[in-house]
């Protein structure tokens, strides 16, 4: 039997927006697999189905769940998503997973894919019509996408004055980068631009604000929460966002009776902001003076002008036997509206700048840059003198801060644009600094206070080699000097315990949830001029192959095989319910 997959978009969440075919292909559906808070979003048009559900950054486990069940088994599985399937969602990844077993329409397993409605629409009809005008969406979550790359892309939306919705804006550990998403966006947009948050759009728990960019930090953001900035046209009316498409440049909106007609709306010189509107050197057709009363509703404040009909029809030729060297031409028209909403919007132009810089107050709304990064003592020495820790304190002053981790260090965020006058001070105090994030780092013992100090060499390279190195995901090497493991090099991604002269090798532990393990032991006896070269070609391997956001014992299991060390599935313990149904 021949099975069948749906990836399906169920909306915001509530019933209502939820399509007559997504509910059809649910319904119709053997398994259904999703993110644990999404299958609890739709249980109650759950009926007959298997269901899977996984946390979060398991989107891989659940599309190769998916789609086995459907090859191998000829079951209908649906993968949900909320939104749009296909934006954000598990679309591309169960596409993604089907290309690399050579999938095709024509031989594989059939594929649909129901769309559903997408936060930006959803928060976007709450918010009022924000998004009347071009947008883009764009998710702040570098788990899977470099940073540098999504800041170019918020750079290039805010130059390009788009609507912006912005998805994944902030999560319990990525704080910054809604912060740097602000500071980029004030480069381009005056501090007063509106901004609507929304949380939970369409859920019990909705909650909407309407702000401006320069305070949208001030509320709650989160994981659950859609922000919408608007471009420079977009205004507040009644506690709704607006972004005008362009009819008041020429419609007049008070009145019923129109001072262009029909057939002359499409003309180029009713246009003279299109790209038609250019004679054949590429110099601007003057503007008729039916087209400069229409351009006047750029002003909000000034109502726009009426003409007459024959007025409107006056034509580009009539106008130039009476137009003075001094009448205005069509850049001069745009450069005046351009002005005037940038003046009503607080932003000062180059040239308007440069009568304005000795009497115009530094931008208070641009945000300082946050330097952050891991502090230790060493790699094998444990101990932090008074003097490094009243450095730190100095360092990080009244408004950095210093949190503790179970890592052996300390993360130091200190606002500053000069990190290397943070760098160069705490270097010199012997202390061992690292960036955060999804890096590389070398957890080790204290070698008994360094008695057991032969194995400290051996940790120390890889701490040079490979420390602080930028991976797929937060990888952790955990270094023992013993057999005794103490420090737990075994529940770390590679384990490495010194043991009689030689290194034993433990791969792909797996520290949290119910099938946790420790790592698998794929080698003893490791000879100590290999160990180093050894661990360095399974990180390479692990950065070159692995999927963005896998975990390294994830991808153990799925590559299988690593420098000939095969993985093997850890022992698995049945609990049984106890007789008294506890």
């Amino acid at each position: 039997m021949k099975g069948k997959l749906y990836v399906i978009g169920f909306g915001p969440g509530s019933f209502e927006h939820i399509t007559k075919r997504a509910r059809e292909a649910i319904e119709e559906s053997d398994v259904i697999i999703g993110y644990s808070t999404y299958v609890d979003l739709i249980r109650e048009l759950l009926t007959h189905q298997e269901i899977v559900s996984t946390g979060m950054t398991e989107e891989v486990t659940r599309a190769r769940e998916a789609v086995r069940q459907a090859e191998e088994e000829g079951k209908k599985v649906a993968v949900i998503s909320s939104g749009d399937a296909g934006v954000y969602g598990m679309a591309g990844l169960v596409y993604e997973v089907l290309v690399e077993k050579g999938w095709t329409q024509a031989t594989g397993v059939e594929l649909e894919i129901v769309p559903g409605i997408s936060a930006i629409n959803s928060c976007g009809a709450i918010l009022g019509a924000p998004i009347m005008h071009d947008a883009c969406t764009i998710s702040l979550s570098d788990h899977l996408t470099p940073w540098e790359l999504i800041a170019r892309r918020i750079d290039a939306a805010g130059m390009a004055d788009f609507v912006i919705a912005l998805y994944n804006p902030r999560s319990g550990r990525r704080t910054r980068q809604i912060v740097e998403a602000q500071r980029i966006l004030l480069q381009y947009r005056s501090p007063n631009t509106p901004v609507g948050i929304v949380k939970s759009a369409f859920r019990e728990r909705e909650h909407v604000v309407v702000t401006t960019l320069a305070h949208m930090l001030e509320h709650d953001i989160g994981m659950l929460t859609t922000v919408i900035i608007g471009n420079s046209s977009t205004f507040v009316y009644d506690g709704k966002m607006i972004t005008p498409r362009g009819y008041q440049r020429k419609y007049t909106l008070s009145a019923d009776e129109q001072p262009l007609k029909p057939h002359q709306r499409l003309r180029v010189e009713n246009e003279p902001w299109s790209l038609e509107a250019t004679d054949g050197e590429g110099k601007e057709v003057d503007i008729p003076q039916a087209a400069q009363a229409q351009e006047q509703p750029f002003i909000r404040s000034a109502p726009p002008a009426t003409v007459t009909e024959q007025q409107a029809a006056v034509s580009v030729a009539e106008r130039e036997s009476v137009v003075s060297a001094e009448e205005p031409t069509p850049l001069d028209w745009a450069t005046q509206a351009l002005q005037l909403v940038n003046e009503a919007n607080g932003v000062v132009t180059e040239a308007a700048a440069a009568t304005q810089t000795a009497a115009r107050p530094v931008d208070s709304f641009t945000p300082e840059m946050i330097f952050e990064c891991a502090v230790s003592p060493g790699v094998a020495n444990k101990k932090i003198s008074t003097q490094q820790m009243m450095l730190l304190a100095e360092v990080a002053g009244e408004r950095g801060e210093i949190e503790y981790t179970p890592h052996h260090q300390m993360i130091l965020r200190v606002p500053t644009a000069d990190p290397e006058s943070v760098t160069s001070r705490l270097r010199e105090a012997g202390l061992m600094l690292s960036p955060t994030g999804d890096v590389l780092q070398v957890k080790a013992c204290d070698f008994c206070d360094g008695e057991k100090k032969d194995g400290i060499p051996y940790a120390e390279e890889l701490q040079r080699l490979l420390g602080g190195k930028p991976m797929p995901k937060e990888t952790r090497i955990g270094f023992n000097g013993c057999g005794m493991a103490c420090y737990q090099a075994v529940t770390e991604d590679i384990g490495i315990v010194f043991r009689k002269g030689k290194f034993d090798l433990f791969l792909g532990a797996k520290t949290v949830g119910r099938n946790a393990h420790s790592g698998i032991p794929v080698a003893e006896g490791i000879p100590k001029e290999e160990i180093v070269p050894l661990v360095e070609r399974i990180v390479t391997r692990f950065v070159k192959e692995a999927f963005p956001n896998e975990r390294f014992h994830k991808f153990f299991q799925r590559v299988g095989e690593l420098e000939g060390y095969a993985w093997r599935e850890p022992a698995k313990f049945e609990i049984e319910n106890a007789a008294c149904g506890d």
